[in-house]
């Protein structure tokens, strides 16, 4: 499981961060919109490493079906 880091700038924006993920940081106008664009961009950074055959953090519980 990734842990996403979320708080409120002082100028209003929110900030959205996965610290086990180097580079996964995002803002956004609403809280929403950072989460939002934090996991997208989480996502795409795993699949860039799993293309890459880096290494990944454990996974387990990030899908559920």
């Amino acid at each position: 499981m990734l842990l996403l880091e979320i708080e409120q700038e002082e100028d209003g924006r929110w900030i959205a961060e996965i610290r086990d993920l180097p580079g996964v940081l995002a803002y956004g106008v609403t809280r929403s919109e950072a989460v939002i664009k934090a996991e997208v961009l989480a996502l795409r950074v795993l699949a860039d490493r799993l293309d890459h055959g880096e290494p990944v953090p454990d996974l387990e519980g990030l899908f559920a079906a």
